[in-house]
């Protein structure tokens, strides 16, 4: 009966913690920040940058980057689609 027990609050307790780890990394990833023109810009360097697809339209797109003081952001921009062709 001990065993049991232990074993359901054993579950019961890797259960609960399994919950908090997406809100752990949640609480981790910086805010979106959406660019307009006069946004201020501290870019020190480039981590990744999201594919520009082949459509012929302003799609969204995400930069991911580290400013000067070495503090992650995400930007998300509008970017001219790569399937426009000028012929």
């Amino acid at each position: 009966m001990k065993a049991l027990l232990v074993l359901a609050l054993s579950s019961l307790c890797a259960t609960a913690m399994a919950d908090e780890l997406p809100t752990d990394v949640a609480s981790q990833q910086p805010p979106v920040e959406e660019y307009s023109y006069s946004s201020d810009l501290d870019i020190a360097k480039v981590i990744s940058m999201s594919e520009v697809p082949d459509v012929c339209e302003v799609v969204p797109a995400r930069m991911e980057y580290e400013d000067s003081k070495g503090l992650r952001h995400i930007l998300q921009y509008r970017v001219m689609g790569n399937g426009c062709s000028n012929g």
